[in-house]
């Protein structure tokens, strides 16, 4: 039983040592605390999509998206380390979104008279890119 119980010992305290060690190589972004009853306009896809160093300019695109459709964008994808050089996502400055029950010509739309929207990309499996970056528009089919 002892030995049981060493070997489990010991084995946290590897995935301690490892969770250390690799904590030291995430870049911690700071986030502001929500107000009373303030709660994010969006949701995330996964836990893996990185969104919480999202600009306020971009946080308020996404939440008049989600006053105009009345639903919450889910956001596919945000921060990317990799990527394209010119990329938005390499600085946070974007995200990729879709709302179930509402088509992407809709969201194009409402993010058209966003104030401060830059980029706006359409993709054929129904996500919707929006970014803060220059004005543009694409459609990846």
């Amino acid at each position: 039983m002892q030995s049981a119980f060493s070997i489990a010992l010991a084995g946290l305290f590897c995935l301690s040592c490892f969770d250390s060690a690799d904590a030291q190589n995430v870049r911690r972004v700071a986030i502001p605390p929500l107000k009373h009853n303030e709660t994010l306009a969006y949701s995330l896809q996964t836990v893996s999509v990185q969104a919480n160093c999202f600009p306020p300019q971009l946080r308020g695109i996404l939440a008049y998206i989600a006053t105009k459709t009345g639903r919450r964008p889910m956001v596919t994808s945000g921060f990317r380390a990799r990527g394209r050089s010119h990329s938005q996502h390499r600085h946070c400055a974007a995200a990729d979104i879709r709302i179930p029950g509402v088509s992407e010509r809709t969201i194009i739309a409402i993010a058209a008279s966003a104030p401060g929207i830059g980029g706006i990309g359409r993709y054929c499996n129904g996500i919707v890119h929006v970014d803060i970056g220059p004005k543009r528009r694409w459609t990846y089919c």
